[in-house]
């Protein structure tokens, strides 16, 4: 049984507001700890008022705290945004604070609009350095050598996971030339999901972090009592994919009972090509419809995700498909 884990974008909805948001995602981080995800990531974004995680290493702090066993981590930070000296002594603060629970997932996008970029100074600056940039983040997570001029403190000798995250060929060669493991973010942009995995698989190169490739692969899942029922709850996500290409990002809305009635026919196309990769029904529908995307493109690992509007139906989805995740294979 491949282990699941949860990606949070610690989501504003509509009528709330991030004290609420960041209330909600200790509360799932709990409630996943107790469960038996193997992972609880939050991912950098800025400038958009249903997303609150862009103090990402902030959220990862709070949340490590506040669990037990979970492993917590970035999903992840926007590398091309932060020195990298200073990523380094972020994520070694948390990994002594919190040791082998901590995860460092990079990505090169800026996790924004253009204007927000260039408010945040470095990304465009940053952007073609990516690789290298890379390269001196992991230097800086290795111990210390006698005469060293700049050291990460915290942070020299801890060994922090380091993923490189990706959703194109890029990320998938970088990951492989660096012998790191790669999670794809195919929940939002699946396109490349394939060649990308096959890039990574064939071009991998065994490192001191790891000796064959590992990949994640991340999916939209909605458990409910019923596909019908999931398939309603699923549409506060097809909206704000919707409001957002439209240039009017906002605040996670409440379901719709016919979202036809919303969008155009392009945009109906365009969001269901985005969220290809999903899942949507009650236990058993959501545990077999797991099982055949790992057999389709065998992941080591998954990362679930699910912007749900209502608070308590967002605990239940995840605890329905942990459940039924393991009497699928129990049975």
């Amino acid at each position: 049984m491949i282990p699941l884990s949860i990606l949070d974008l610690a989501p504003v909805c509509e009528g709330s507001d991030t004290t609420a948001a960041f209330a909600n995602m200790l509360q799932l981080a709990q409630h996943a700890d107790v469960l038996g995800y193997r992972r609880y990531w939050l991912a950098e974004h800025h400038n958009m008022p249903g997303i609150a995680s862009a103090a990402t290493a902030v959220l990862i702090g709070h949340v490590a705290g506040g669990t037990k066993r979970i492993r917590v981590g970035a999903g992840g930070i926007m590398l091309p945004n932060h020195a990298p000296l200073q990523a380094a002594e972020q994520f070694g603060t948390l990994a002594s604070l919190y040791p082998d629970r901590i995860d460092l997932g990079l990505g090169r996008a800026p996790g924004t609009d253009q204007p927000t970029a260039r408010a945040l100074r470095r990304y465009f600056d940053g952007a073609d350095q990516f690789p290298q940039d890379v390269r001196e983040l992991l230097h800086y997570f290795e111990p210390a050598q006698p005469g060293q001029a700049v050291q990460a403190v915290p942070g020299a000798g801890l060994r922090v996971p380091v993923w490189i995250l990706g959703s194109s060929l890029f990320g998938a060669r970088l990951a492989a030339a660096l012998g790191l493991p790669y999670a794809f973010a195919s929940h939002f942009a699946p396109d490349s999901m394939d060649e990308a995995l096959a890039v990574y698989r064939r071009e991998f190169r065994p490192s001191a972090t790891l000796e064959q490739p590992h990949a994640m692969l991340a999916l939209n899942v909605v458990a409910s009592g019923s596909e019908a029922e999931s398939r309603r709850l699923f549409t506060s996500q097809q909206q704000s994919f919707v409001n957002l290409r439209r240039g009017r990002p906002g605040k996670i809305p409440p379901p719709l009972a016919d979202i036809d009635g919303f969008w155009e026919p392009h945009e109906k196309f365009g969001v269901e090509r985005a969220l290809a990769c999903t899942v949507l029904g009650d236990g058993p529908q959501v545990a077999e419809g797991i099982a055949a995307f790992v057999a389709r493109h065998q992941p080591d690992e998954l990362m679930l995700t699910a912007n749900i509007f209502d608070h308590q139906a967002r605990l239940r989805s995840f605890e329905l498909t942990m459940q039924a995740w393991h009497a699928h294979h129990a049975g």
